[in-house]
């Protein structure tokens, strides 16, 4: 059975990361998640990509907004409101007592790794989740109006309406890999780059430099799924991100953003025209269904790409 190290962010990678669960042994499978959109919060540090890893792993996911806890109150965010607080950032109940564990372990001393270890186990989550650094790295937002963005502040509050001029990965050229990353990827007989929007969830993990070049030297080849389908990102603003950077918004675009990093591309059977402009970049391309509505079509997806060469 072949090990596996994914690399992602947000509700591409928990979909695709939920199929790679049901069809490897948890031994077999590392997951290497974004922490440049972490955010602190009311007191509280919130990692909204490791959680969303975690929570579609326990099978507790709000499966309709692919974010947050399954059938959710939240009071709290109502009371706070009453009493003069922001709430543009929508934090369940239930949601709010993972964070307060996290923000508890954090201040007894954890690392950020050893309090996602440990929340996973509290989970039941067997497989391997790491995020890319126990080190702050902050994705900002620079817009075309000249405004300096946080992440959550562009993404949540601000509903990505801005246009992003360029984006920013503050601590990324200080920050060391997560004990065990290199590691897991230099045992990996193959890296998965999930359907993760390339610039916003990707790109922070390749800005720290012992990732990118880990991945640009191991022998595993690398396998990326487009987020991009028929030109348009399933979910988020990836589409609209490249455009506005210059970027052609396809999967070829996707293909070429990653570049030789790559050595398969898997794209959506809509987007087939594309095979051959992307193989001519040197990459071996599968055509498939991408769109993952349920279950059953990540587990699918998951198929391809473990078997794919």
């Amino acid at each position: 059975m072949k090990k596996i190290v994914a690399l992602g962010g947000g509700v591409g990678a928990a979909k695709l990361v939920r199929g790679l669960a049901k069809v490897l042994p948890s031994e077999n499978l590392t997951v290497i998640v974004n922490v440049g959109d972490d955010i602190d919060l009311y007191g509280l540090h919130i990692s909204p990509d490791l959680d969303i890893i975690m929570y579609t792993l326990a099978g507790v996911v709000d499966e309709t907004k692919g974010w947050g806890i399954a059938d959710d109150t939240f009071n709290c965010l109502e009371t706070l409101g009453k009493l003069g607080f922001e709430t543009w950032f929508k934090i369940g109940d239930r949601d709010l007592a993972v964070h307060i564990a996290r923000t508890k372990m954090l201040k007894e001393g954890m690392k950020l790794s050893q309090a996602t270890q440990r929340l996973c186990r509290m989970f039941g989550i067997k497989t391997k989740v790491l995020p890319m650094s126990d080190n702050p790295v902050q994705t900002k937002i620079q817009t075309a109006e000249g405004l300096f963005l946080d992440f959550q502040e562009y993404f949540v509050k601000r509903g990505t309406m801005d246009t992003v001029a360029s984006v920013i990965f503050e601590g990324a050229d200080k920050a060391e890999p997560t004990n065990g990353v290199i590691e897991e990827i230099r045992q990996a007989e193959r890296v998965i780059i999930c359907p993760s929007n390339p610039i916003l969830s990707i790109a922070p993990i390749l800005a720290i430099k012992k990732i990118r070049n880990t991945l640009e030297t191991v022998d595993a080849p690398i396998i990326g799924v487009s987020p991009i389908v028929g030109g348009k990102a399933l979910k988020g603003p990836a589409d609209r991100v490249m455009t506005s950077l210059g970027f052609e918004s396809s999967a070829y675009g996707v293909a070429k953003f990653y570049g030789n990093m790559l050595k398969r591309f898997i794209i959506d059977e809509v987007d087939k025209e594309q095979k051959k402009r992307i193989e001519a970049l040197g990459v071996k391309v599968t055509v498939a269904n991408t769109v993952m509505r349920n279950l059953d079509d990540s587990v699918r997806l998951a198929k391809i790409v473990v078997d794919a060469e």
